[in-house]
Order: structure tokens, then C-alpha cells, then sequence
């Protein structure tokens, strides 16, 4: 699914215009975005969460040649679905 896909939704669904549609879509992914960016985890009620972790410094190893490297500290995002979203998918 695409953004474009997301707009023709609204546009069906809510009546709203095309260009519209498109700009409400970009407005809510841009927040999204910046609350991220910020810091902050997000949270959309019977879909999911977008949760921020700090992930330490650790040793990785290259699997073709099995030589230590260091993994830098980073921040990384991960997505978990909520229990309605999976009962969804489980239930087709």
C-alpha cells in the first residue's frame, strides 16, 4: 500500500478531494515522523506501535569471515502490532 493508495481511501471514503486526501496523509506521516524524530514512540490504537530503542555497543562478528567487529551504539525503531491487527491477519 502505497500513499497514494491511502489518499484514494480517504478520497472514497470520506468524500474529500483528491489533493485533499493527499495532503491529510502526508500532514499525519509527517507528524508521525517528526514525534519520532523527537524521540517519541507513537501509538495508533487498534493497529500498532512504532516503539524507539536505544540499542549498546556490542562485538558482532562477519559470518563469511568470522572477524570481531564492533557494532556502534544506534537507535532503532521497531513495530508491534496490536492484539487486534494480529487477530485481523490470524482471521483473514
Amino acid at each position: 500500500m502505497t500513499r497514494a493508495d491511502l489518499a484514494e481511501t480517504i478520497n472514497h471514503k470520506m468524500g474529500f478531494s483528491r489533493a485533499e486526501s493527499l495532503e491529510l496523509v502526508e500532514a499525519i506521516l509527517t507528524t508521525m515522523c517528526d514525534a519520532m524524530s523527537d524521540g517519541e514512540n507513537v501509538k495508533i490504537s487498534g493497529f500498532g506501535s512504532f516503539v524507539l530503542r536505544d540499542k549498546k555497543e556490542r562485538v558482532g562478528r562477519n559470518p563469511k569471515t568470522g572477524v570481531e567487529v564492533p557494532i556502534t551504539p544506534r537507535r532503532v525503531m521497531t513495530f508491534r502490532a496490536s492484539q487486534k491487527l494480529k487477530d485481523r491477519i490470524v482471521k483473514g
